[in-house]
């Protein structure tokens, strides 16, 4: 899923990206609620959140603390209910689910959005096998998805994803559903991706480890409505490691603010 620039402030609305730099992600006192009067649900409240351009930036928090519904604002699929958002050059969304379409090939599929995009045929082509040598799979571009690991077809999304001139990448717990050792491999496979592309990433997490490993910041949103209750810069060199030292000992710092979070919501 891509989204072209825009920015909204106060009653939401689409209008061109303002100037700012393809990269770019500014959410300022963004406020998300769903329904209305005695039905209201409010799922972010006042959120402030700057990415700077090529920036690794994961999100963490309870579960039903309004990360998704940030990431689809963000994306364009949803409207703010106040606040100011805004995004430099394009997003491109990518699932916890491959989403690929079964009956075409892995490169077929990241073929898609470039058609989509207006790529004539030849072009097209070409540019996919590219994408596909980026993560690692130009051997398997005639492969279709049956045939194709749950790790690979997450590459495959990668690929398509990045196959949309994205500036942004936002990145929904991709990983939740891949066994220890493929998901550990994909964090260095992303993170290679990031450094050769430029390209932001917004990440969200349910996994403290995870964020602590692929960010260069961890926020950390409470429990619903989200907000913005700490940040958390990580100053460990890269390459990182998941069962490294370093990360444990800050992944075990944010999990006790999370823990006190989640404790005191449960209390309310």
């Amino acid at each position: 899923m891509t989204r072209p620039a825009r920015q909204t402030s106060g009653v939401p609305s689409t209008m061109p990206g303002g100037g700012d730099p393809p990269g770019m992600v500014r959410l300022d006192d963004l406020s998300k609620v769903f329904g209305d009067a005695s039905s209201a649900v409010h799922a972010l409240d006042r959120v402030t959140l700057h990415v700077e351009p090529g920036r690794f930036v994961c999100v963490l928090g309870a579960s039903g603390c309004g990360k998704s519904t940030l990431l689809s604002l963000v994306a364009g699929l949803d409207q703010p209910s106040g606040g100011h958002l805004a995004v430099g050059g394009r997003a491109s969304l990518l699932f916890q689910e491959a989403a690929l379409f079964p009956w075409l090939t892995a490169a077929r599929n990241v073929e898609l959005a470039l058609r989509l995009d207006g790529m004539p045929r030849a072009p097209r082509r070409a540019r996919a096998l590219e994408l596909l040598e980026l993560v690692h799979l130009r051997e398997f571009a005639d492969q279709r998805p049956h045939e194709l690991s749950g790790g690979m077809r997450q590459r495959v999304a990668l690929a398509r994803a990045l196959g949309q001139r994205t500036d942004v990448l936002l990145m929904d717990e991709p990983f939740g559903a891949l066994d220890a050792m493929t998901r550990d491999t994909l964090h260095d496979e992303v993170e290679r991706i990031w450094r050769e592309t430029g390209v932001s990433i917004l990440f969200v997490t349910h996994n403290v480890r995870e964020a602590v490993r692929l960010g260069d910041r961890v926020v950390l949103l409470s429990s619903r409505p989200g907000r913005v209750i700490a940040e958390f810069p990580v100053p460990i060199e890269r390459p990182r490691r998941i069962d490294s030292p370093d990360v444990a000992a800050l992944a075990a710092t944010i999990t006790d603010q999370l823990r006190e979070e989640v404790t005191r919501h449960g209390n309310q």
